[in-house]
């Protein structure tokens, strides 16, 4: 369980620059709240701004609920939660980067971290593609702590073509940087317990001058977390029913 602060820093076109105030008073607050029982199986329910989401897996199918969408299951394979990522599931993060190749080495603050470098395949990346949306690539960088093998740093790289009949392709470029702070020991667990991502959204196409680019950040702290959570079991995992009909 924990808190979330987020808020739109800028907003780029071709023709001006808009930047916001990234001040307290600017930003949206919210909550969210995780389960999760076995890495593959988790639901977290996010409000901020008076809006909330939904996302869920059990262990077959991973869904979303957004306000404006409604309930869709997401295509391709089980994949952890992104949230669960975040310095929140070491075995999740150990199990995710068991297959990565070591790229390098960088100084993030006051920690020398080894460089773990994740690509998916192709055959991933059409499984996960949906109609005239194709995911083109999907790169995933982990920083991690010589001294205390700690994630402390992820980068997230994802871009996607969209080309409708009759209509030229549009590419959408999505750049996630998240630093991961405040390690604690819970029950003999490290878990991270603040972190700060920034979000950059940029839209490019085949017409001149119409590129947009909008950055978001996002802060969160964990205010309690607790394993072995009494009642919690399968049935809390399902998804919703027009998902299971579908």
């Amino acid at each position: 369980m924990g808190t979330v602060r987020m808020v739109a820093t800028e907003c780029e076109t071709a023709s001006k620059v808009t930047k916001r105030n990234s001040s307290f008073k600017a930003a949206e607050s919210g909550c969210f709240v995780l389960w999760q029982m076995m890495p593959d199986m988790w639901s977290v329910e996010m409000v901020v701004g008076g809006s909330k989401v939904c996302a869920g897996s059990n262990g077959k199918i991973v869904w979303r609920h957004i306000p404006w969408l409604g309930s869709h299951a997401a295509k391709g394979p089980v994949r952890p939660l992104r949230r669960a990522l975040q310095g929140l599931d070491p075995r999740s993060i150990a199990s995710m980067f068991a297959s990565a190749r070591c790229v390098g080495e960088k100084r993030i603050g006051d920690e020398d971290c080894f460089i773990l470098k994740l690509a998916a395949n192709p055959s991933t990346l059409a499984n996960r593609s949906d109609g005239p949306a194709e995911i083109i690539k999907h790169v995933f960088f982990g920083y991690f702590g010589q001294r205390t093998g700690l994630l402390v740093f992820m980068e997230d790289s994802h871009l996607t073509r969209i080309q409708t009949a009759g209509s030229d392709a549009v590419y959408w470029e999505t750049t996630i940087e998240t630093s991961i702070e405040d390690y604690r020991c819970v029950d003999g667990v490290m878990i991270a317990h603040a972190g700060r991502s920034v979000v950059t959204l940029f839209r490019f196409g085949e017409v001149p001058m119409s590129h947009t680019k909008t950055t978001m950040e996002e802060s969160w702290t964990i205010d309690d977390v607790v394993f072995n959570v009494p009642g919690l079991s399968m049935d809390s995992f399902i998804p919703p029913a027009d998902i299971i009909r579908s």
